[in-house]
């Protein structure tokens, strides 16, 4: 799971944590200049293509900090309607400018990048009519947790980087008025998240506000300046680095947390599934189909999904007979009460990830012809964020290698995580998954940069699951137990399946979410109850993963036979990874393409 949610222009992730949507001003700086009539359609398209970039990333100045442009790096978003408004009409004529540009005399990577681009378009078009920016925060994501994280992101590398960051701490209170202004136009407009979710909100917001000073998470940089930076510099940033968070954050956290608790929680409401909002079952479509990339309904998804647990406990019960059990009952008990199954302390945790990072990485030539330059590093997850969140998390790397990619590991009651499943944890979250994906696409030469940074979460999320079993195939999982760990996670994204379709489309309460989890797994407390919040806080995203496996898995499975002897499974991963992320059906076409020109040669 990535940790960086991109602009839905780009579809994710993922992504889980930080969801940047505006800046100050965006259209003060829009130079929407029109490129030649003299210009071919190709240079036409590749100007368009880096207006539209520029446009984003003033758009999304966290964003841009995420991917290493610094240029916006003293400002927060703009997260008022008069944006969200602007910015609509923005991509509306970014979408007629690029079906002006006929597509008949484009090479066909340049005509694809304009079929993605165009399609990104008008799902952004059409999803602005759900008014997300009215329903703003969960117990994930939001500003309150968003911001944090931005700090881990930020460089302080100068002066003035650091005197750039005392500029967006100033500007947190005007972000978090913004935010509120909203959330009372969605109370009105009945646009309510669950309220025992925001609760959870509440009290994240004022754990980060009891945290004043140096004490703070936002005084992070404080604790070690670069040597550039002169000792009468370094105590005029701390002081205002300080008084930014004394004067500015900390009553803006104050503020926002007593809003929700006292005015906005209270009304949140008491059916947990996507269905009680007045445009519950359209909202749930169009979710699917930005998270799935497919047309599939809930009803063929749910049913998908019991075929994948009924397959995924057959495996369970073969490994379970092996070691010694009669049933899958039974071993699920032994591992919950025995406590060699369990963590000892936060860095023992973070520290089986490390391992089998390392491990793993003198295989990967086993299974691709081509690797990323980025490195990869496993750090602590924030503690801002991770009593509700997932056990690891990925956060990608810059292109120019400024800032490695990280695991981030989540620390949080480690005498309750089981550790089985850390070792497919960390192929999922670091390589051959997201790591190796993610860096190799930003590597990829001669594309737009928005297919550089594609988060199609089908594909993301897909690719970092099907890269779990990829361990297994160059002899990882020597112990059983962590095999069978492998497989629980292989029936936690069969089960999101089941579940996020009850919730959201059959009307299950969150206690038959969580009895469906204990009937199949031996899951730790602590992930059962965050992954069932998880999926009511976003509805759909869960569905992506399992999804996109077994798409992947399809797409191989045809290759092999179709191609016999000719059949590289090096040269297979190259192929899916070679465009970057792309939407389901256009993975299937490409690799279908490639299969057929294999099979010539």
């Amino acid at each position: 799971m990535t940790s960086f949610a991109r602009p839905v222009i780009t579809l994710i992730v993922l992504i889980c944590v930080f969801t940047p949507v505006s800046v100050q001003s965006p259209h003060a700086q829009n130079n929407t200049a029109t490129p030649a009539a003299t210009d071919s359609p190709r240079d036409q398209l590749r100007s368009l293509f880096d207006e539209e970039w520029q446009y984003t990333l003033r758009a999304n100045p966290e964003w841009a900090t995420a991917l290493g442009d610094p240029r916006y790096n003293d400002r927060l978003s703009d997260n008022s309607p008069q944006f969200f408004q602007s910015d609509l009409e923005q991509r509306r004529k970014f979408l007629a400018r690029f079906e002006a540009i006929d597509p008949a005399t484009l090479p066909p990577q340049d005509a694809l990048s304009r079929q993605l681009m165009i399609r990104a378009l008008h799902q952004q078009i059409q999803g602005a009519q759900f008014k997300n920016w009215e329903m703003p925060v969960n117990q994930m994501d939001g500003p309150h947790l968003d911001l944090p994280d931005l700090v881990v992101l930020t460089p302080f590398n100068t002066v003035a980087d650091y005197r750039n960051y005392v500029a967006r701490l100033n500007q947190v209170p005007r972000l978090f008025g913004q935010v509120i202004a909203n959330m009372r136009q969605g109370m009105l407009d009945g646009l309510m998240p669950p309220r025992y979710l925001l609760e959870k909100v509440a009290a994240e917001a004022d754990d980060i506000a009891a945290k004043s000073g140096e004490s703070s998470p936002f005084a992070t940089p404080l604790k070690s300046f670069p040597s550039s930076v002169t000792a009468p510099e370094q105590k005029q940033l701390r002081e205002a680095v300080l008084a930014a968070i004394n004067e500015q954050v900390v009553p803006a956290y104050q503020h926002f947390a007593d809003f929700v608790r006292k005015d906005y929680a209270p009304h949140g409401r008491t059916d947990p599934g996507i269905w009680s909002l007045p445009d519950g079952a359209a909202r749930y479509r169009f979710e699917i189909r930005q998270m799935t990339t497919t047309d599939l309904t809930p009803e063929q998804i749910h049913e998908i999904g019991l075929k994948q647990v009924d397959e995924t406990e057959a495996e369970m019960l073969a490994l379970a007979h092996k070691l010694g059990f009669n049933d899958l009952a039974t071993l699920n008990d032994h591992i919950k009460n025995d406590r060699r199954f369990y963590g000892t302390s936060g860095q023992q945790i973070l520290d089986l990830y490390a391992n089998y990072v390392r491990e793993m990485e003198p295989e990967l030539p086993k299974l691709f012809g081509h690797l990323p330059k980025s490195k990869l590093t496993v750090i602590p997850m924030e503690a801002s964020r991770s009593k509700n969140a997932v056990p690891a998390d990925y956060t990608d790397g810059t292109a120019d290698g400024s800032r490695p990619g990280h695991i981030n590991v989540n620390e949080w009651d480690p005498e309750h995580r089981l550790t089985l499943n850390i070792e497919a944890i960390a192929y999922h979250e670091g390589i051959p998954g997201h790591h190796l994906q993610i860096s190799l696409a930003q590597e990829l030469p001669d594309l737009p940069e928005f297919r550089k940074h594609a988060g199609y979460t089908a594909f993301v999320e897909g690719w970092a699951l099907y890269s779990e079993r990829l361990g297994k195939e160059v002899g990882r999982y020597q112990d059983p137990y962590s095999e069978y760990g492998r497989l629980e996670n292989e029936m936690w994204r069969a089960i999101r399946l089941v579940i996020d379709t009850g919730v959201h489309d059959k009307h299950w309460s969150r206690d038959q979410m969580v009895v469906f989890f204990h009937r199949y797994t031996a899951m730790d407390e602590p992930n059962v109850q965050s992954e069932v919040d998880r999926y009511i806080a976003w509805p759909g995203q869960a569905l992506a993963y399992k999804l996109g496996q077994l798409e992947i898995l399809k797409l191989r499975q045809s290759a092999r036979q179709k191609l016999g002897d000719k059949f590289d499974l090096r040269a297979f991963h190259d192929e899916v990874l070679g465009n970057g992320a792309l939407p389901l059906d256009v993975l299937d076409s490409q690799v279908n393409t490639w299969i057929e020109g294999r099979s010539k040669q």
